[in-house]
């Protein structure tokens, strides 16, 4: 149901849990599945490897599409099972089937939150343990490039994105050169997931390790093509302009810059036509990473900063300069809410992880976020417009995220909870009602 009357509900539900891992936590033989899972695998020797995911998450967020949309408490329940058989050193066959609900939120749960019973993998792959020669991999896949900036599977979501894709690489000891052709696959309730090719990125993804001095180094290109059937909504049919094609150029560098410092930086540049307009665009992140130790606990201080580029000037249809972001996953990455995403947005992230214990973490995240552009929109995560100021006068300050979450583990175990708030900035009090948004959630999950 979407409002609070569940919140006793997911009050029982944390008794429950904790109950549930005290009692778990003591017993000896609770992990069957696990031990079903390394029995299959040592009776066919590493042929046939099982694997199994059982998510529940329940969430309560106040204010959200701040003030828009009522409020809403929801569990959310994630169930996997997965088979990978390798009957010769020389290819790898791999299937998952996934079971994603949405109880107490009612009947019309939406596609991002449920999707009952579907095909979220099934994918061979050819030559996966050679260290230098071509390999390929063609079917249904989640997948991550970089740090999932561009294409991801976000794994926070009820869902997780998967795509229909094909892969055709080269490694060596040092480099892998690949060529891709991915699709996003579109969720539809009640029927089975088909290919949607009209929405797709092709192009090469190239990484060399020890480039620079330890480093990390990927190029790529990535082609962003969008038709009507795939989802694209602007343009006219009768000139040829109803279709999307952004081109991205792009690299990452990541490593370590001394003892216990890291560093990240990403950029990327776009160009192409995005309905009858010309398409130009980019995005940077810088990211810089530093570990303490304190009592023998680690403890990580990060910043960041992000850009995304906006239009100017949106009634002008023959320029664009929006960043596409792709197939993100960008969980974490705007806050833990997960209100924005990277596009006419300038963001300054901090983060402290603190590892209390071997299997307790604690979290800090603070986001400051403004528009790139005043007239421009503000984007949600999924890339799509929330609210915008037609003459700019609304001001560029989005708002200042907290939040706060921590994860306890437990051999195939994990249990966390958090609690976020948005501090509304003169831009949301201006374009929408104004509520600042609040979010509360605990999870338990168990995976072999």
């Amino acid at each position: 149901m979407r409002n609070n009357c569940n919140l006793p509900r997911i009050a029982a539900n944390v008794a429950a849990t904790l109950l549930w891992a005290a009692a778990l936590s003591h017993a000896q033989t609770w992990d069957l599945p696990a031990h079903l899972g390394d029995t299959v695998s040592k009776q066919t020797e590493g042929m046939v490897r099982l694997s199994f995911e059982q998510r529940g998450r329940y969430e309560t967020r106040s204010g959200q599409n701040f003030g828009k949309d009522p409020d809403l408490s929801v569990g959310l329940i994630r169930t996997r099972l997965g088979v990978r058989v390798k009957p010769a050193p020389w290819i790898v066959f791999s299937a998952m089937a996934q079971d994603s609900r949405a109880p107490w939120y009612g009947p019309k749960a939406p596609n991002t939150m449920r999707d009952q019973v579907d095909l979220h993998e099934s994918y061979f792959e050819l030559f996966p343990d050679r260290k230098k020669g071509f390999g390929m991999m063609g079917g249904r896949k989640m997948l991550n490039y970089g740090d999932t900036r561009l294409i991801g599977s976000p794994q926070w979501s009820n869902l997780s994105r998967t795509f229909d894709m094909a892969r055709l690489y080269y490694r060596s000891p040092r480099a892998q050169w690949e060529f891709l052709v991915v699709s996003p696959v579109k969720v539809r309730i009640g029927e089975f997931n088909h290919p949607v090719l009209g929405d797709r990125v092709w192009g090469t993804y190239d990484s060399f390790s020890g480039a620079f001095h330890k480093s990390l180094a990927e190029v790529y290109y990535l082609r962003h093509d969008q038709n009507r059937p795939g989802g694209f909504t602007g343009g006219k049919t009768a000139d040829g302009t109803d279709r999307l094609g952004v081109n991205t150029f792009g690299a990452r560098l990541s490593g370590p810059l001394g003892p216990g410092l890291k560093y990240t930086v990403e950029g990327a540049l776009q160009s192409g036509k995005v309905g009858p307009a010309r398409h130009r665009a980019a995005a940077w992140v810088s990211t810089l990473t530093r570990r303490w130790t304190i009592d023998k606990r680690a403890l990580d201080l990060s910043a960041e900063y992000k850009f995304a580029s906006g239009t100017a000037n949106p009634k002008d249809t023959t320029r664009e300069s929006t960043f596409d972001q792709l197939y993100p996953a960008n969980h974490d990455k705007f806050g833990h809410e997960d209100l924005f995403g990277w596009r006419n947005v300038h963001n300054l992230r901090g983060q402290a992880t603190f590892a209390a214990t071997k299997t307790l973490s604690v979290n800090g995240l603070y986001d400051d976020i403004w528009l790139a552009q005043l007239k421009d929109a503000l984007y949600n995560g999924q890339g799509k417009a929330v609210c915008s100021s037609a003459t700019g006068s609304a001001g560029r300050h989005v708002g200042r995220e907290a939040d706060v979450f921590l994860t306890w583990k437990h051999k195939h175990l994990i249990f966390g909870a958090g609690y976020g708030h948005l501090f509304a900035g003169e831009f949301i009090r201006k374009t929408t009602p104004g509520v600042s948004p609040d979010y509360a959630y605990i999870f338990h999950g168990y995976s072999f």
